[in-house]
């Protein structure tokens, strides 16, 4: 019977509890004997490594989070640190690693990968959805309905006061959850890192239809813009003359109960995750693609910032140049 292990590491989505259980429902069924690795590449090198077994993973699969915890290790950049957590793996005869992360744990899995001796798997697990060759990564669905809920609330506040809401989304260097958000919510504007803007020629705009009957707006912008979003509320009140208010969502994004679609998703990551590794897939990442899903190298994967889509991208108005 051989060993393998899972990880999550970086920021934590829903969605990886559901991964976690069938982690161990499949590895048992291909006569594989799980563990977990608690805390991360910090669990690694702290040799927080233990067996699991069905009753570690009954009633998870409703829950957000991880039960087997995350982490940014910062001492796993070291490469003395990296062969204390491969050491800590061969105590235990594990050769084969499932992990469940976004693109800084994949950097640091690569070159855990040449250093060492051990056969990887990699699944993508960021709200951000900033994967490179990933059209979705786990997590991301069940961030854009919490994501939804809130604008719809705010909406009722917004309209209720005659006031502009600006709302932060996630997404320090990519905009696909505010962009997705904003096309789903019927907001009225649109910031995001990957297009310039010019909010005076939203100004003309925006006061025309204030004359015209509108009472309120509703602003989606990402983390990673040019201005502080506390500036585009101060545009509001100065510029267009509507009393505004901020809301950052902040980690509510990240967490809650997973939805149907992120549960399935999770369910045939681990499976095409686990059969790579045992038909000798290695050191790829489980890309989920418009054609399906896809085993990539990870060097490919790391190699380049992932372009959002250009369809998406082209629904933005003329404004955003």
């Amino acid at each position: 019977m051989k060993n393998i292990a899972i990880l999550c590491s970086g920021g934590d989505v829903s969605g990886m509890n559901p991964a976690i259980k069938h982690f161990v429902e499949y590895s048992i069924q291909k006569n594989l004997k799980p563990y977990f690795v608690y805390n991360g590449f910090e669990g690694l090198i702290e040799n927080e490594i233990k067996e699991a077994t069905y009753s570690d993973v009954a009633g998870i699969i409703n829950r957000g989070g991880t039960k087997i915890g995350s982490a940014r290790s910062q001492r796993f950049m070291e490469s003395r640190y990296r062969a204390v957590a491969y050491y800590n793996l061969k105590l235990l005869d594990i050769d084969m690693l499932v992990v469940l992360g976004g693109d800084g744990s994949f950097r640091g899995l690569d070159i855990f990968a040449q250093e060492h001796d051990i056969k990887f798997c990699a699944i993508a697990a960021t709200i951000d959805n900033d994967i490179h060759l990933c059209e979705y990564s786990l997590g991301v669905d069940t961030a854009l309905n919490i994501i939804k809920n809130a604008i719809d609330a705010i909406r009722d506040t917004a309209s209720s006061f005659s006031r502009a809401f600006v709302i932060e989304t996630m997404g320090r260097d990519c905009g696909y959850l505010a962009l997705t958000s904003y096309l789903t919510s019927g907001a009225e504007l649109c910031l995001i890192p990957e297009k310039n803007y010019e909010l005076a020629h939203y100004e003309s705009k925006f006061k025309k239809e204030m004359q015209e009957g509108r009472n309120y707006f509703i602003a989606i912008v990402a983390e990673g813009i040019e201005q502080d979003s506390q500036e585009i509320v101060k545009w509001f009140e100065k510029r267009v003359g509507i009393e505004s208010r901020l809301t950052v969502l902040g980690h509510i994004q990240r967490g809650g109960n997973p939805s149907v679609y992120d549960r399935l998703m999770a369910y045939k990551f681990i499976h095409h995750a686990i059969d790579a590794l045992l038909n000798e897939q290695a050191n790829s990442v489980v890309c989920y693609t418009k054609q399906g899903f896809e085993y990539r190298n990870i060097k490919e994967i790391v190699s380049q910032r992932k372009e959002l889509d250009k369809e998406l991208l082209s629904y933005l108005d003329s404004y955003n140049v």
